[in-house]
């Protein structure tokens, strides 16, 4: 069994936001051919082509059938999570979102899972969406990007959110977006190379020092892409607790090497000594299949990389294949019997 905890999904049309709204920022699509579309700013600005199977449950099944998936976790596209807007809009979008993709999960719920998007530039509406995404909706919990605004993950306000989460059971997948330093690294697509696993560390690095792990031990969250750049310069992160606590060690005297174990990452690292070195450091019950499905930065065929890893034993490349992600969603094999 595979069980594809990052994939991402949006509705066929968007909204014309911009215009309801009175200001700009969001995604709009043209479909300019049979089965694709251009994802455009509503300035005009072209972001990315898309195909069909970025919007349609049916041809996502076709190609899960294909490649051997047997489940896939849905999540929005990460550059329509709109933080940046206002309050009430923001919740507006989510519910939209939200909305499509209880949607899609209905058309096949013993091959897709949700997880919503909530307006955390609110938390007072994120934590009443998320109510909704996990209460009415039936999704398994939520996507957040990696910082909201000026706002890392630390910050208090942000807080009640976590805890919301940690006491409803719902998962939380963290996902980079809006990379730092984005202007200075324009050409070689350096933000997807270079800022997406520097935002990843930083999630895990506020989340750490800030104490939000320390106080919420029942919080299932799961960050992409392998945990990003922080399996790389971990033992830095620890040297600097170790020798700067003055600086480092301000609201959470835990050392970071505390935290491994206690949240989970995807697989998506595209190397195999990479993928070793994860499932070492994190464990092999924190490791969980993630594709980036259906992007072309993904892997093309989900598990492929671990299925590679021949000298895991079996019963190692099953969790990683599915068992985790299962127990990170809080769903079990029984779930998706046919």
């Amino acid at each position: 069994m595979k069980v594809d905890i990052h994939t991402h999904l949006l509705p066929p049309a968007m909204p014309r936001f911009a215009e309801r709204f009175g200001y700009g920022g969001f995604i709009a699509l043209d479909h300019h051919a049979p089965c694709r579309a251009r994802m455009m700013r509503d300035d005009g600005k072209f972001f990315r082509e898309i195909e069909s199977n970025c919007w349609d449950p049916k041809q996502r099944v076709v190609e899960c059938d294909a490649h051997g998936v047997q489940v896939q976790v849905l999540s929005t596209v990460p550059v329509l999570f709109s933080y940046w807007a206002k309050p009430q809009d923001g919740l507006e979008v989510a519910r939209f979102l939200n909305d499509h993709l209880a949607g899609a999960v209905a058309t096949a719920p013993k091959r897709f899972v949700g997880l919503g998007t909530v307006p955390l530039q609110s938390t007072d509406l994120a934590v009443k969406e998320l109510e909704r995404c996990v209460r009415t909706l039936g999704f398994a919990g939520v996507q957040i990007g990696s910082h909201v605004n000026d706002l890392n993950l630390s910050d208090p306000a942000l807080f009640p959110f976590f805890q919301a989460a940690s006491d409803l059971g719902a998962a939380v997948f963290v996902h980079p977006w809006d990379m730092m330093g984005e202007a200075k690294m324009a050409k070689y697509w350096l933000p997807w190379l270079v800022g997406m696993p520097a935002e990843v560390s930083l999630a895990i690095c506020s989340l750490i020092f800030g104490g939000v792990m320390e106080r919420l031990p029942k919080l299932r969250l799961a960050f992409a892409h392998g945990g990003g750049a922080f399996p790389g310069t971990l033992g830095r992160i620890q040297h600097g607790f170790e020798v700067r606590p003055d600086l480092v060690a301000v609201d959470n005297p835990v050392a970071p090497r505390d935290y491994l174990g206690r949240f989970w990452v995807d697989s998506l690292v595209h190397d195999a000594e990479t993928l070793r070195g994860i499932v070492k450091l994190f464990g092999a019950d924190k490791v969980a299949l993630g594709s980036d499905y259906p992007f072309p930065l993904g892997e093309e065929r989900p598990g492929t990389l671990i299925e590679s890893l021949t000298d895991l034993a079996p019963s190692v490349r099953e969790q990683l294949l599915s068992r985790n992600a299962l127990e990170w969603l809080g769903r079990s094999h029984e779930d998706f019997a046919p």
